[in-house]
C-alpha cells in the first residue's frame, strides 16, 4: 500500500511547470522587438521627385525632409534652418561616419532645399538628396 502511494507522487512530481519557459520566451521576444534596428523616416510625407540617376542608399544616419510648405524636419522635429547645423555638429561629434539623407518634397522651393545642403556642407557631413526612380 505505500508503495502505491509513492508512485502517485512521483507522478505529480514529474508534471513540467512551462512557467518559467513561458517567462523567458517573453523576455527573448522584448529583447529582439527593442534590440530591431527600425528604418527612420523623416517624420512627413515628402512626394520626392523623379530622377534617372537615383540610386539606392543601404542605410542612413539622419534624415532631414523638407515638406511642400519649405518646413525643416530632422529626425522627426520641426526645426529652424539656424539650428541644422548645430544639430548635425552635435551628431556628428556622437558619429564620425554621420551621413544624411535630405527629402525635399516637389513642391518645396529650390531656396530652401539650397538652404539646408549649405547647413550640410558648413557641417562637414557627407548627403544625398531622396529621389524617386524613373523617368522626369
Amino acid at each position: 500500500m505505500r508503495s502505491g502511494k509513492l508512485w502517485n507522487r512521483a507522478e505529480e512530481d514529474a508534471d513540467i511547470n512551462m512557467t518559467p519557459m513561458l517567462d523567458i520566451v517573453f523576455i527573448m521576444l522584448i529583447f529582439f522587438i527593442v534590440s530591431t534596428s527600425f528604418v527612420r523616416e523623416a517624420g512627413i510625407d515628402v512626394t520626392r521627385p523623379n530622377a534617372q540617376t537615383s540610386e539606392s542608399k543601404a542605410k542612413s544616419a539622419v534624415m532631414i525632409a523638407i515638406s511642400a510648405d519649405n518646413e525643416i524636419w530632422l529626425d522627426r522635429q520641426m526645426v529652424d534652418i539656424r539650428m541644422v547645423r548645430p544639430a548635425l555638429e552635435r551628431l556628428k561629434s556622437e558619429q564620425a561616419d554621420l551621413s544624411v539623407v535630405v527629402q525635399a518634397d516637389e513642391q518645396a522651393t529650390t531656396g530652401q532645399l539650397v538652404k539646408v545642403l549649405d547647413q550640410l556642407r558648413l557641417a562637414n557631413v557627407q548627403y544625398a538628396v531622396a529621389t524617386t526612380p524613373g523617368v522626369p
